[in-house]
């Protein structure tokens, strides 16, 4: 099959490419700047930004969509949600079926139906939405924290731990579920061929579930969590949203608010038991010590899940 990633040389996106690659497909990779990452050979690149609201040629001869494009969650993005999650998948979605496209994969997330209003639940909920009511065979995956080589969170978390001192709202009582990107890709790269996920919406996590304060822990050498009651964390973020260089603000506190776990693991959808998943403690003690990415813990952290 002809498969056009959009998003393809993001942290996700390369590890999806290379599987599609190795299955045999052919792969393009689309982004803005897609000479800029390492791609396997056979995956050819494609300059795009999905908020052109004319995608035709790029869509044009592809059998799939795989919709990866995505903003951070976590800090405030210089784009909006909803120019690149809502208006780029229904750009993707309009181009795809004028093409005659036969299957669109979309990225979401886990949390999107919560009831937490963020700028980046709301946009992929009503992308959701699009890929669903549009006349293309679809499927539809909502992970878990995704971590791995070139990944943005658990950087994140170690900058957030740099002075030894990390308040938290909440005390960082977050419930997550890690899931490694290793995992997560295969699962992806299986929505495009076959009748087996079709019209499915897939809620996936980790082997563990963590909170965010025992994440920041194994990522960061056991720095000391500051609690931040809720209210003062709601008010503090109230003020940082005015003030636009702020990385966090008012979603981002709302995020602490979610419970970002799954009760029922639709990994076995794809033929894996949700202990065969690779754990984060794993993961972080067996990266290479190059001292471009996170720490490794000298042993696991323990769950800190509910």
């Amino acid at each position: 099959m002809d498969v056009l990633v959009p998003g393809g040389t993001g942290f996700l996106g390369r590890s999806v490419c290379r599987v599609l690659d190795d299955r045999g497909h052919r792969v393009t990779a689309a982004s803005r700047s897609p000479d800029a990452v390492s791609l396997p050979d056979g995956v050819r690149r494609a300059r795009a930004d999905v908020t052109d609201d004319d995608l035709r040629g790029l869509v044009a001869g592809h059998d799939a969509v795989v919709n990866l494009v995505a903003l951070p969650s976590h800090v405030k993005p210089r784009a909006s949600h909803e120019s690149v999650h809502l208006g780029g998948t229904r750009h993707l979605l309009r181009a795809s079926e004028a093409a005659g496209v036969d299957r669109f994969v979309q990225l979401s997330g886990l949390g999107v139906d919560a009831g937490v209003e963020t700028a980046y639940f709301r946009a992929k909920r009503r992308a959701e939405r699009a890929v669903r009511e549009s006349s293309l065979d679809w499927v539809i995956y909502r992970p878990s924290v995704v971590f791995g080589d070139g990944c943005a969170f658990l950087p994140f978390l170690e900058r957030l731990a740099r002075f030894g001192v990390v308040p938290l709202p909440g005390g960082g009582r977050t419930p997550l579920q890690p899931m490694w990107v290793g995992d997560l890709a295969p699962m992806v790269a299986g929505g495009v061929a076959g009748e087996a996920h079709v019209g499915a919406t897939y809620r996936l996590g980790g082997p563990e579930r963590l909170t965010l304060a025992a994440v920041l822990a194994m990522v960061a050498d056991d720095p000391l969590v500051v609690p931040v009651p809720m209210p003062v964390a709601r008010a503090g973020a109230a003020l940082l949203d005015r003030i636009p260089a702020a990385p966090v603000g008012l979603d981002q506190y709302r995020a602490t608010t979610l419970d970002n776990t799954v009760a029922d693991n639709d990994v076995t959808a794809f033929g894996r038991a949700e202990t065969s998943l690779r754990t984060l403690g794993d993961y972080l003690r067996e990266r290479p010590g190059d001292g471009t990415g996170p720490r490794r813990p000298a042993a696991t952290t323990g769950g800190g899940g509910r």
